[in-house]
């Protein structure tokens, strides 16, 4: 997906096409998981209605943080595996959306001053 490093940087269309994706991606990922996260709250905290299962679910894919106690034992589990889990998508996506500018950044670094005029 990315050039090597004895290759060029890519044409500035090209790595705004790289973001865009990136971007899409990351968002997909998000969206996914606050989904997954808000059944799981509707299903284990029966009094929770759709507000707040999307409110408790996006504190934690943020990193905050539930609101609810929670209760009975499924909760409990759900509450924990949830977090572990949003927890892991928070570096993830992070990871993915700013894929495009670390790796033009690096191979920014290690590119020649001829292999930059060549690309404009």
């Amino acid at each position: 997906m990315y050039e090597h490093i004895s290759k060029p940087l890519a044409p500035p269309h090209k790595f705004r096409s790289r973001l865009v994706r990136s971007l899409l991606l990351g968002l997909a990922m998000v969206v996914v998981s606050l989904a997954i996260g808000m059944i799981g709250f509707l299903y284990y905290f029966p009094s929770m209605d759709w507000a707040d299962a999307f409110v408790n679910a996006a504190m934690l894919l943020s990193g905050m943080g539930p609101l609810a106690q929670p209760m009975t034992t499924a909760a409990k589990v759900f509450s924990g595996l949830y977090a572990l889990y949003a927890g892991l998508m928070l570096v993830m996506t992070t990871g993915v959306v700013f894929a495009p500018l670390v790796h033009r950044f690096l191979h920014a670094l290690h590119v020649d001053e001829d292999a930059l005029k060549r690309n404009k």
